[in-house]
Order: C-alpha cells, then structure tokens, then sequence
C-alpha cells in the first residue's frame, strides 16, 4: 500500500510535536520517561536556590527542582515545586531540608526521610520545610563574637598605652635610661668577673683535677667500706649485743637482791662494818709499826733474848 505525501506530512508533523513536548519537559526538569511524582515544600527565605538544582536523599540525586514561586501575593512565602523519583519511597512526614553545598557551592535541597510508618508521599504532597546553616552562616556566627572581643582587646590596649605615656612622663623615661645604663655597667662586671673566675680555673686546673681524683679515690674506699660494713651479719651481731646485755642485766639483778660476794658486800652492812672496822685496825697496826719498829723486828748479833711487850707498849720484864 502506498502511502500518500499528505500522510507523510501528517506523520512528521505529529512526530515533531511530540519531540517538541518531550524537549521542552526535559529542559524544564522533567523527564516524561521516567517515574516520577510532583513534591512541594514551603520556605520564607529559598537563599538563590534555582530550578534545576539537584533534590537528593543521603547525597544521592532523585530529582531536580522544577519551580519557585510565591504562595499568593499577599505573602512572602515562596513554594519550591520538585520532582522527585518514586523508585525510594519515603514517608509524607519527611522534611524538604534546604542546605549549601560546600563552601562555595550554591543551595540544594535533600530529603531527610522519616520512617516512621506513615503513609507514603504522592504525588501532589507537601513535605515540612527545614533549613541547615551553611558553612559562612556558620563562620559569620562564630566571628562576630570573636570580632566584638577583638574590638574590646584593642580598645583596653589604646586605654593601657595612654595609661603607659601617662606614666613614662620625662623623668621616668631619664629614671629608665639611668637603670639600663646601670644594668650594662653591671652586667660589664659581671662579664669581667666571669673572665677572672675562668682565668683562675685554667690556672689551677692541675690542682683541680688532683683534687677530683683524690675525691674520687675517696669515694672508692668509702663505697668498699661501706661494701663491707653491708657484708657484716649484722643480725648476728644485734642479737649477740641483746644476749650480752641480758645476761648483764642477770649479773645487776643478782647484785641488787644481794647474791654473790658483790651482791653481799653492797647488801650485808654487817660485812661492811667488820671491813670497816679490819681497815682501821691495819690502820692504827701500821701507824704503830712506824712508831715503834722494835716491838716487831728484833734483831740481836750475840744471841740477846728479845724484849716483850704489851698491848698499851710498855716492856714485859721478866722476874728472875
């Protein structure tokens, strides 16, 4: 069957159309292939989001955003119509958060799902609007603080440099010369000083070392010694000091209840008395040999009997 150029014509026409239709969607958004489905969200302030942006879930693209408008003219609410891909389903209590994508990047939407068993978004829902502070907000939001306190530091530093230049007037400023040229001087000295001290060392620096070395020697026989003192039993020894002493305690306690000879001559007064009373007799029997010697040595060259005598000294003669 032949087909006329009438159909031809009718058949491009149409075909054309269609193209025309499926371009223009596309190059609004909206992709008449794929699924999906119509979501707005409401927001006071959209921030330079555009059509054509990106709507994603967890960073990954579903959709785009087709249009932004306002809700009415009375109000400044605008309405941000997207579409979304309804191949991931998520709940109609999910939030259409409205956020900036990298330091420098522009605004974006994502879709923070909410899964808590409610119905599924259709097409033609709303989603609750939410705004996430980029990263300038952020930085604004911490530099304010930070400039106002640097404001402040840098207007009590103007103050504390007025209070200085008050201070330092021209005779504190001669007063602060005067001190540092005193410090040089003293610091010269000191210099000089060190000079001598290092002059003094190099001289007697045989000496020294003589000296360090007879230290050394010294502390080698003490650490001996003390090598040997640590070798010494000296539990043997504390116990043999303890043995000693008790038995000497013994020896004390025998003598303060009156035992042994030392125990009766501080205890028996009697014995005391007769020692006593024998030292004053060898006493008066030694005074009395001194005085008369020949009551004691006789000596007698032919034989001559030896006189006697009495108690009190006087001779024994004898009758015939």
């Amino acid at each position: 069957m032949k087909i006329s150029r009438e159909v031809k014509t009718a058949i491009l026409a149409i075909l054309g159309i269609v193209l025309f239709i499926f371009g223009f969607s596309y190059l609004k958004g909206n992709n008449l292939l794929e699924d999906s489905m119509i979501v707005y969200s409401k927001y006071n302030n959209v921030e330079g989001l555009k059509p054509s942006t990106p709507v994603t879930i967890n960073g990954y693209a579903i959709g785009k955003v087709l249009d932004i408008y306002f809700e009415d003219e009375n109000s400044g609410v605008l309405v941000v119509k997207m579409s979304v891909d309804t191949g991931f389903k998520f709940s109609k209590n999910s939030k259409a958060e409205l956020f900036q994508n990298g330091f420098i990047g522009g605004k974006e939407i994502q879709i923070i799902p909410a899964f808590d068993n409610a119905p599924d978004a259709k097409n033609g829902d709303y989603l609750e609007s939410a705004t996430k502070e980029g990263i300038v907000e952020l930085v604004n939001e911490r530099l304010t603080p930070l400039q106002e306190k640097i404001e402040k530091v840098m207007s009590e530093t103007d103050t504390l440099l007025v209070s200085f230049n008050t201070i330092f007037d021209a005779k504190a400023q001669s007063d602060l010369k005067n001190s540092i040229a005193s410090l040089n001087t003293t610091v010269q000295s000191f210099n000089a000083t060190a000079k001598s001290i290092n002059s003094l060392i190099d001289a007697n620096k045989a000496k020294l070392d003589n000296t360090l070395a007879n230290f050394e020697t010294t502390s080698g026989n003490l650490t001996t010694m003390t090598n040997n003192m640590a070798e010494v039993d000296i539990a043997k020894t504390v116990k043999e000091l303890q043995e000693t002493i008790k038995k000497f305690d013994n020896v004390m306690a025998s003598i303060e209840n009156g035992e042994g000879s030392i125990g009766m001559l501080l205890k028996d007064e009697k014995l005391y008395q007769n020692l006593a009373g024998a030292s004053k007799q060898m006493e008066e029997l030694l005074e009395d040999m001194k005085l008369n010697p020949k009551r004691y040595v006789h000596f007698s060259l032919f034989g001559k009997k030896a006189k006697r005598y009495d108690a009190e000294g006087n001779e024994i003669k004898e009758k015939n």
